[in-house]
């Protein structure tokens, strides 16, 4: 059975799946006055084929055929990829059937008939399909567009991470060769002390590279990243001290998590300087938990105490550093007066904007 008269390609193209070779006829030339143009398929073999070859917008498909039913032909209709809508057709009033065709895959159902009215109504419902398809493609399509974007937003800002770790690594770099030029002790601490910031700095930018994170670095692994690379460039036979971390698995927005780094690293830096006596060992410890909506952060040690009030035993650039940072978390650090050794916690909302 050949496709109406007309110029097809302006038509919608149907395919009508049905053993009943008189209705498909009434099929085409009904549906050929509203705009169609049917093929007809006499049974699921011949109408798969047909459908593989392409070329439809649509297809009508009967619910009993001679050998078997549109239940065993819609999941292979289904199954093909980029397949056109589904009008599930039947004689029958079994509402059982229009709910198992619906739940397989057909965009809608029809009572069949043969009155103007029917073709009406099927018109219409194919109308709505390839209206409702097409929705659906361009949806799909969109969001394929707006994946691409956000996965080279994320692409660039993880070479923005990258490369910013790579330049802090070098300013890192440079301060140790400085430092290893200089023979004031003093100068020689200060700069290995702005080398552990700025390294404390290029840690979160790379792991949010590494990780492929956007916006925010678990802070566990973080602080255990970063701990024992301080451990490691501060312990020798003179400050033989360990670091110990407990943290929860706790994801922190980036600048909050940059704060944070430094202020863990300046109060364990203080740690291994004044906590205990030279070659004497210690124990530092940092905990982290998150209560509510709140992140505590503690870091304490064993050694001799320290008294807040008292005068900076250093150049106090450290100490004011602790009040920037607690205050950008609009928070401050609380020292324990009855902790054997040092006990400083900093307690900070996790919520963004307060």
């Amino acid at each position: 059975m050949s496709n109406s008269s007309g110029d097809a390609d302006a038509l919608i193209h149907i395919l009508y799946i049905d053993d009943d070779e008189g209705l498909a006829l009434l099929m085409q030339k009904n549906l050929g006055r509203r705009g169609f143009s049917v093929e007809w398929a006499p049974n699921g073999a011949a109408g798969l084929a047909r459908l593989g070859e392409g070329g439809f917008d649509a297809v009508v498909l009967d619910h009993v055929l001679a050998d078997e039913i549109g239940l065993d032909i819609l999941p292979c209709i289904m199954a093909q990829p980029d397949h056109p809508p589904v009008i599930y057709a039947t004689g029958s009033d079994d509402t059982s059937i229009a709910v198992a065709a619906l739940k397989a895959g057909a965009d809608d159902y029809m009572l069949k008939g043969i009155s103007a009215d029917y073709f009406d109504l099927l018109a219409a419902a194919l109308e709505q399909a390839l209206e409702r398809a097409r929705f659906r493609r361009e949806t799909a399509q969109a969001q394929e567009v707006i994946r691409q974007q956000r996965d080279l937003a994320e692409m660039l800002l993880a070479e923005v991470n990258h490369r910013i770790a790579n330049s802090l690594g070098l300013v890192g770099a440079l301060i140790r060769m400085q430092s290893s030029m200089t023979k004031d002790q003093v100068a020689i601490d200060a700069l290995h002390e702005t080398q552990m910031r700025i390294n404390a700095i290029a840690s979160v930018h790379r792991r949010l590279y590494t990780n492929r994170q956007v916006g925010s670095v678990q802070v566990d692994e973080y602080l255990d990243s970063l701990l024992t690379e301080l451990e490691a460039s501060m312990r020798d036979d003179k400050r033989p001290h360990r670091i110990v971390l407990t943290a929860e698995p706790v994801n922190l927005a980036t600048d909050k998590v940059i704060t944070l780094g430094l202020i863990v690293s300046e109060l364990v830096t203080n740690a291994f300087k004044y906590a205990y006596p030279d070659s004497v060992p210690g124990e530092i410890r940092v905990f982290v938990d998150q209560t509510d909506e709140a992140l505590r952060v503690v870091v304490e040690d064993d050694g001799a105490g320290f008294d807040p009030e008292s005068p900076a035993r250093g150049t106090g650039l450290g100490a004011r550093i602790l009040t920037a940072m607690a205050a950008s978390l609009k928070s401050d650090l609380a020292y324990d007066p009855g902790h054997e050794g040092t006990k400083v916690t900093l307690v900070f909302s996790l919520s963004e904007g307060k």
